[in-house]
């Protein structure tokens, strides 16, 4: 029966009862199936694919989803009609089957390269939560390409070659080789005519007669083997046409020069029962010279084992038989030397094997293996890669997190240095949206290169990829050394505001970072050699700048002992209440002193605080050295002070930044001035360290309208 095939609602009742308890939730779904508007001739109906479907011993649940999600149904069942039918599994399964449907149509620039087919593999496998739904695509798939007659012959060719190159292999990695044969079978009789005919020519007889063959054999073989009193599971199998063309094109032999057309596997427990059984078959029938293959004491470079030899049964048709451990066939078919990848030609990827596991296991394991299995396998592929479609249909590969300007620069460099703006699924976002797998990415560029340094700073979260912060980085030191040097000061100053630094000797930093003088020190900057953070991170680490230099004058005495008081350590004193100083704000990443107060303890300062910076002589002998604690946990109070140009919705715009980072707002203060149109707001906020600060004041920076955003204390 082909699915072109017009068939009453009685047939199919029958067909479906026949396979599974019948209810009536499945009697909906078969109306709606039956009733469902018909597709063009070359597109199959749901009600088909699950004829075939059910050969696999689905549950009630995949049967149902295939039949509510028919392209037919798709204006009038809408997925809360699916949820108060049938439940929240079938929706989920039904939408999976829609997504996967509802992909880009057929189009040969996907799979252009064996790179590329690959993405797309891995691709489908990402967005799927249930293994289930790929069976249900490659059924349907099986019954599409059964159609492809009625299809025009660039719809045929490509859909074809789609299959060949995308959809095979999957079910080839899943084990159901029935499957895997059949679409390769059917997309070579759409692609090579002349060549399927030919070869089907040679066979000299029907799949039936052949497979009727190798039952004899493997029945004749298996009641040899019992007598020698040896446990083994004999199975034969059938190679199908696609199989038997690519042998002889990649080996350059003639048909009549295969001797693997009927092949037969046996598996047994030891490798000593290995070579007894090679001794029965050897025995009981004639050998082929040069076809043996001892791949036990010889194995494969990726570790493949197995005997190969081939025979000459009744009838004088040659037989192929391989020989292998239980344990060598789960190697083969599971590891490093998995059938699959040996015959693509994929590399190892630990990722995907573990994933594939998952879903074979699904495939043949019971119900509650698979529940269990299934919680896990949603994530498994796509924890940190995304799959992204270019506008002509091709795969990107991604790490997760990544944005449209990764994507840009993935393209090309020139690409993304042009980009000024991005469209996902045909809606503009902002280039620091993080892309989802299966979205379809659209750059907007300009004419000229003119990348932001902003997309340097991995805070601000334009570039999740070091890469290409760095492709970024490059084209700002091709600059001329002039514009470089500007836009390098201009960022030191803008920094030195941003942390509240003051009166800071220039000539000592550019002594620091070993630049001959300040115009190259700006001029590193501004090409990125010398970061911001490396800037900042020396300013706050070296106490010397400081002109009073107070610290020079603490002595830590030698038998001390450091005494941890929650989040500070304290040198050379145990047992005092610390608290933080209200004036400096200091939390976890800052450079802090102490200064023993009269009754109160220890108050914690900044080394930079200029209540500190200020003592008179006679108070800095009550300075103590104290440093963070390793198991410091907690969230401390700073101040950040931020002037914008006033508009509408500004405190929205600043209150999501703070709600999207998980920080909590103490307080805010907030006045305007009308006359030059601009608005002064105070923040207090909770972090728990500088650079958790630093992010909050960079994604602070980025909001529209805003000039200054700078740490008050």
């Amino acid at each position: 029966m082909t699915p072109s095939t017009e068939h009453t609602i009685d047939y199919y009742r029958q067909a479906l009862s026949a396979k599974m308890d019948w209810d009536e939730d499945l009697e909906q779904a078969l109306e709606l199936a039956f009733n469902a508007k018909k597709p063009e001739k070359c597109r199959p109906r749901a009600i088909d694919t699950v004829l075939r479907l059910v050969e696999f011993g689905v549950d009630k649940n995949t049967v149902i989803a295939t039949l509510v999600s028919d392209m037919g149904l798709k204006d009038s069942l809408s997925d809360d009609e699916i949820k108060n039918r049938f439940g929240d599994s079938v929706l989920e399964l039904a939408r999976g089957v829609i997504t996967l449907n509802s992909m880009q149509e057929c189009n040969e620039h996907r799979f252009r390269t064996p790179q590329q087919a690959e993405k797309l593999r891995r691709l489908l496998m990402a967005i799927i939560k249930d293994v289930r739904v790929m069976l249900i695509k490659l059924c349907y798939r099986v019954n599409r390409l059964k159609l492809l007659k009625h299809c025009s012959y660039e719809e045929r060719r490509c859909v074809a070659r789609e299959t060949l190159d995308i959809y095979a292999p999957l079910a080839n990695r899943l084990g159901i080789g029935t499957l895997k044969w059949e679409l390769e079978d059917l997309s070579f009789r759409a692609l090579e005519p002349l060549t399927f005919k030919r070869i089907a020519g040679l066979l000299e007889e029907r799949r039936d007669d052949r497979e009727q063959f190798i039952k004899q054999f493997t029945d004749e073989l298996k009641s040899k083997i019992e007598q020698s009193h040896i446990q083994a599971s004999v199975s034969g199998r059938v190679k199908h046409i696609v199989s038997i063309w690519r042998k002889m094109q990649r080996k350059h032999l003639e048909f009549h020069q295969l001797f693997d057309v009927r092949a037969v596997r046996v598996l047994v427990d030891s490798v000593a029962d290995c070579y007894a059984v090679l001794g029965i078959v050897h025995t009981n029938w004639h050998s082929i010279p040069d076809e043996f293959d001892d791949y036990i004491a010889n194995p494969k470079e990726n570790g493949y084992q197995s005997l190969h030899t081939a025979v000459m049964a009744e009838g004088g048709k040659v037989v192929e038989v391989q020989i292998r451990t239980h344990e060598m066939h789960q190697k083969s078919e599971f590891g490093v030397a998995s059938h699959w990848r040996y015959k693509e030609g994929v590399s190892l990827d630990q990722r995907m094997e573990k994933s594939i596991g998952i879903m074979r296991d699904l495939l043949s394991g019971s119900e509650e293996s698979a529940t269990d299995a299934l919680s896990g396998f949603s994530t498994e592929l796509s924890t940190d890669r995304v799959y992204v479609f270019t506008p002509q249909g091709q795969v990107v590969d991604l790490p997760a997190g990544a944005t449209p300007l990764d994507f840009a620069y993935s393209i090309h460099s020139s690409v993304g240095h042009r980009c000024r703006g991005a469209k996902v699924n045909g809606r503009i976002v902002n280039l620091t949206y993080e892309l989802q797998t299966g979205e379809q990415v659209e750059v907007l560029t300009a004419k000229e290169e003119a990348p932001s340094r902003d997309w340097m700073n991995k805070n601000l979260g334009y570039l999740k990829s070091a890469s290409n912060r760095a492709k970024v980085r490059n084209w700002f030191n091709q600059l001329d050394f002039e514009q470089n040097m500007q836009d390098g000061k201009n960022l030191y100053e803008r920094e030195l505001v941003k942390y509240n630094f003051h009166d800071i000797d220039v000539a000592r930093v550019v002594a620091h970072f070993k630049r001959s003088d300040e115009d190259q020190f700006f001029a590193d900057i501004g090409r990125g050699i010398i970061t911001a953070a490396q800037i900042i991170g020396y300013l706050q680490q070296d106490a010397a700048l400081d002109k009073a230099d107070p610290f020079k004058k603490i002595k830590k005495p030698e038998a001390a002992k450091s005494h941890k008081k929650d989040e500070v350590v304290i040198q050379g004193v145990g047992n005092l209440l610390t608290h933080f100083a209200k004036c400096c704000k200091p939390v976890p990443g800052d450079n802090i002193i102490g200064f023993i107060t009269k009754g109160s303890g220890v108050t914690i300062h900044k080394q930079n605080c200029n209540n500190i910076n200020n003592l008179a002589e006679d108070q800095k002998a009550r300075l103590v050295e104290v440093e963070w604690g390793s198991g410091s946990g907690s969230v401390f109070e700073a101040e950040i002070s931020l002037s914008a140009y006033d508009r509408s919705g500004m405190l929205r715009d600043i209150s999501n930044v703070l709600a999207n980072e998980k920080i909590n707002l103490l307080n805010i203060q907030s006045t305007s001035n009308k006359e030059e149109q601009m608005v002064y707001s105070k923040l207090v906020v909770e972090v728990s360290s500088v650079d958790q600060l630093v992010k909050i004041m960079d994604k602070l920076a980025q909001i529209p309208n805003v000039l200054s955003v700078k740490r008050t204390h």
